[in-house]
């Protein structure tokens, strides 16, 4: 028992890097791109703002602790082809320059290794659809927020010369990216708290849904550790390939995101942070004029968000079977 618990923080400190290596892109690409930050600089403080934002609350972990299935009804092989699938999935998209949901590939992990083990009965389906009205809606707040913050900024500031624009709003943004990276460690950090916890409730180790405070400073460290190894090729694809950034664009998409992840968080609602930031910045992008954003870049993103809950569901799905055939887990 001990032996498979194990491998499964294994597998979520792992799953927590890889988040943290590719979300490290939703918190710097647009300090790095308008080169208010230095890389190095811009990683170390999302990295710390990170790990600190981790220990905001433990209601997303248990959301997806408990919301998706039941842990009492699940196996070490379930928890497991979880983490896996979407461990792969996020590595492969990191390596490909993509921004991609973490929230979605660990849910879709969740449910697909779940419906693999116990069929559809086991899945707590009103469970499963609020977080996914939470994951759908939250992209359009993105959109729509970013795109009228940006017109509050331009309409009351508009007026002023743009290097005086770019000098104050590049110290503003040193602000808005590191509140940034401490909004998405205080809800992606916690999916990987839920996932620990849960397994320990399975194995009737802890007989409640309370995140025990080692966990969390495994979740938080793993998540700080991935960010400070940036995602590079995923920073280039947001903070300069979709957009042409400058401070003040980057300011106003940075605060509209993390203004809809830190309200996600309070509620225990998991979002996926990357489509919180990406659809900021095409808010943002969109009060210059609709051709400003590279949309055939955009297109591609959204295709791998697209695909993302379908492909984790079928590879956990046939993780599990094959952990279960031969009886590995």
């Amino acid at each position: 028992m001990l032996d498979a618990l194990i491998i499964i923080i294994i597998l979520a400190v792992l799953f927590d890097v890889s988040n943290g290596w590719n979300d490290s892109a939703n918190a710097i690409a647009t300090v790095v791109s308008t080169k208010v930050l230095s890389p190095l600089q811009a990683v170390a403080l999302a990295a710390i703002m990170n790990i600190a934002g981790a220990f905001l609350s433990t209601a997303v972990a248990k959301t997806i602790g408990s919301g998706i299935v039941d842990p009492k009804v699940i196996t070490d092989g379930v928890v497991m082809a979880a983490l896996m699938s979407a461990f792969f999935w996020n590595g492969l998209m990191t390596m490909a320059g993509l921004p991609v949901s973490a929230s979605h590939a660990l849910v879709g992990g969740i449910i697909g290794a779940s419906w693999s083990y116990g069929g559809m009965a086991i899945l707590n389906i009103s469970g499963i659809l609020k977080i996914f009205v939470a994951l759908v809606t939250s992209p359009f707040l993105g959109i729509i927020i970013g795109f009228l913050f940006m017109k509050l900024i331009l309409k009351t500031l508009g007026g002023l010369p743009p290097s005086t624009l770019n000098k104050n709003f590049g110290k503003l943004q040193i602000v808005s990216s590191a509140m940034m990276a401490f909004g998405h460690g205080s809800n992606d950090a916690q999916k990987v708290m839920g996932i620990i916890t849960m397994a320990l409730l399975s194995k009737g180790m802890i007989s409640t849904m309370e995140v025990p405070t080692w966990v969390i400073f495994t979740a938080a460290f793993a998540m700080g550790l991935g960010t400070f190894m940036g995602g590079w090729k995923v920073i280039k694809t947001l903070g300069v390939q979709m957009l042409k950034l400058e401070p003040i664009h980057g300011f106003a998409a940075e605060a509209s995101a993390t203004g809809i992840i830190l309200a996600a968080s309070h509620v225990g609602l998991p979002v996926s942070t990357t489509h919180v930031i990406s659809t900021a910045i095409l808010g943002v992008g969109a009060t210059k004029r609709l051709s400003a954003v590279r949309w055939g870049i955009a297109g591609k993103i959204v295709m791998a968000w697209i695909f993302t809950l379908p492909v984790c569901i079928g590879i956990a799905w046939g993780i599990q079977r094959l952990l279960a055939y031969y009886h590995l887990a």
